[in-house]
């Protein structure tokens, strides 16, 4: 009997991901994908994701609480529970295979942590962890060490970094969204010409509210805006630009990588700084839509942004 594989996910574009990583051969012929209970936009990105031609072998599961007992492949390598389970179970397929699908900007940064060695705990960029976090995260990464760990991305990585991961026994794995990228617009896009992403740097406290709305607002003052918020964009804030004029909300609770397939030769997306950049690239480029990074102003960071940030978020999507 064939076994089958779990991945568990937490957000839309590691469902995405998952999707992807089963096509592209990484977790055997079988796999059930199981969302996280409780994540609206999750159940939206599974009800969209259900309407296309799904790989064989492929099963959304229903949403739960609580992750499967093993992994086989996860988003959020970061998680606390995910790491506890890694400890506390076995690592997955009868190889002791792990995949690790992606994560957008997180992702990066794990790879720079596998990198450095066994070492270097697995937090977040800006975590502030406990020293029990702390070497819950370093007791992950030498976890890792021993097993066979793929990380299955879209985004640019540079050579040395490649080359660094793969020393650290880590394979690493680009993908294109081969799979989504064969499947037909499920939708036609929006009428407007400019699509504007919405983004969470707001919400996190980098850059100022002021500035980003101020913006928005001169930019519809010269063409309608067909705008989609990011899952984690503040709902205050969403209300604000809904009220603005020229400026249509759509909301999609769905990837943009899923909603966008529909745009056509002359429209383009603006977009702040974001790894949806690059898949948004992949996808849309050969039907002649222009996706476009808006440079972040000096004045519009806040005393969070750090520059070493500042410049990641830039080189990411630049």
């Amino acid at each position: 009997m064939v076994e089958q594989a779990s991945a568990w996910v937490e957000s839309p574009l590691q469902m995405l991901c998952a999707v992807e990583a089963h096509h592209a051969g990484l977790l055997g012929t079988a796999t059930a994908v199981v969302p996280r209970a409780g994540l609206r936009p999750l159940k939206a990105t599974r009800r969209e994701l259900g309407t296309l031609g799904l790989p064989d072998g492929l099963e959304l599961a229903e949403p739960r609480d609580s992750m499967p007992r093993r992994l086989h492949a996860v988003g959020d390598a970061f998680s606390g529970k995910v790491q506890l389970r890694w400890l506390t179970s076995g690592t997955g397929l009868t190889s002791g295979r792990i995949v690790i699908v992606d994560d957008g900007l997180a992702t990066l940064r794990l790879l720079e942590l596998l990198a450095a060695g066994p070492s270097r705990p697995l937090l977040r960029a800006r975590a502030r962890p406990t020293v029990l976090r702390s070497a819950l995260g370093l007791a992950a990464a030498l976890r890792l060490r021993t097993s066979d760990v793929s990380v299955f991305t879209a985004l640019p990585v540079t050579d040395g970094l490649a080359a660094a991961v793969r020393r650290a026994g880590v394979d690493l794995v680009r993908h294109d969204f081969a799979w989504l990228r064969a499947q037909p617009p499920s939708a036609e896009g929006p009428a407007e010409r400019t699509v504007v992403l919405g983004t969470s740097l707001v919400r996190n406290g980098l850059v100022h509210r002021d500035h980003y709305l101020r913006w928005l607002t001169e930019l519809a003052a010269r063409e309608p805006l067909a705008y989609y918020p990011h899952r984690r964009e503040d709902p205050v804030d969403v209300a604000l630009i809904r009220e603005r004029p020229g400026i249509t909300v759509h909301d999609a609770g769905v990837p943009a990588e899923l909603t966008l397939r529909g745009l056509d030769a002359g429209q383009r997306v603006l977009s702040l700084p974001s790894t949806a950049i690059t898949s948004l690239r992949v996808l849309l480029s050969p039907r002649g839509v222009a996706v476009e990074p808006v440079n972040v102003p000096d004045d519009w960071w806040t005393s969070r942004a750090e520059p070493a940030l500042r410049s990641h978020l830039t080189g990411v999507s630049g």
